[in-house]
């Protein structure tokens, strides 16, 4: 892909996980300064479409990435976010706290996880079989979830979830990379509009713990992946 069609692709799929709406030409012409017409931008983006990068729901609307679209920008051109340092006190006290109370970690973990990435997620110890989810509201009051369909497909997901993270952990070979599964790719949902951050991690007691954000395919990769990676060296120790 030319440098160009990367930069435009990058915008766009910035534009639509921020707007969940398509993105058009000249909406990028007027925002950012690129230097180029709104028919130049309009004509590489006709492009990234007859490659499979981009989509266009309605002839009349802009455009939005696909699965491949999506793929490109998290294998290449995803800039890594680490947490602030502000975010990473937080998580600590926050574990901290909970390891002082004795508190279920694995519950805790999930909801700390579901309200710093505003998504669904899955925390649990693979060796017991014991996981727990949080944020199934926040899931479903994404707009890519809001028809009767998405809901009822999402509640399949859902109620199965623990069968389908045992499942998984067997599939996750390398504890130390975080995996990224967008749309049709993701195992455990039977919608392609989900995507799912996930990976496992060791315990210091030696069991194997999991981690997990279920979101829809706009989601923030970068700032879940580094969310993920962060928890994973706390609980890890």
């Amino acid at each position: 892909m030319q440098e160009r069609q990367e930069l435009i692709l990058s915008l766009i799929v910035g534009e639509y996980v921020d707007s969940a709406v398509p993105v058009s030409s000249s909406l990028l012409a007027e925002k950012y300064n690129l230097d180029l017409s709104p028919a130049t931008i309009r004509a590489e983006m006709m492009e990234l479409e007859e490659e499979g990068y981009l989509y266009q729901p309605h002839t009349s609307a802009g455009r939005i990435p696909t699965d491949q679209g999506f793929r490109y920008f998290v294998d290449v051109l995803m800039q890594e976010k680490e947490l602030t340092k502000k975010e990473q006190d937080s998580l600590q006290v926050e574990l901290l706290k909970l390891k002082a109370q004795n508190k279920m970690l694995a519950r805790t973990t999930a909801k700390l996880l579901s309200a710093m990435s505003g998504n669904l997620a899955v925390s649990g110890v693979i060796d017991s079989d014991d996981f727990y989810k949080s944020g199934i509201q926040k899931l479903l009051s994404q707009p890519e979830f809001s028809d009767l369909d998405s809901v009822s497909k999402i509640a399949e997901v859902i109620d199965y979830l623990d069968e389908s993270m045992e499942e998984l952990s067997g599939e996750l070979e390398n504890k130390s990379e975080i995996e990224i599964y967008i749309g049709e790719e993701n195992p455990i949902c039977n919608t392609d509009n989900c995507s799912m951050v996930v990976s496992k991690y060791d315990l210091k007691n030696g069991e194997e713990g999991l981690l997990a954000i279920i979101g829809p395919k706009r989601m923030k990769y970068s700032r879940n992946v580094s969310l993920i990676d962060y928890l994973k060296k706390l609980l890890g120790g």
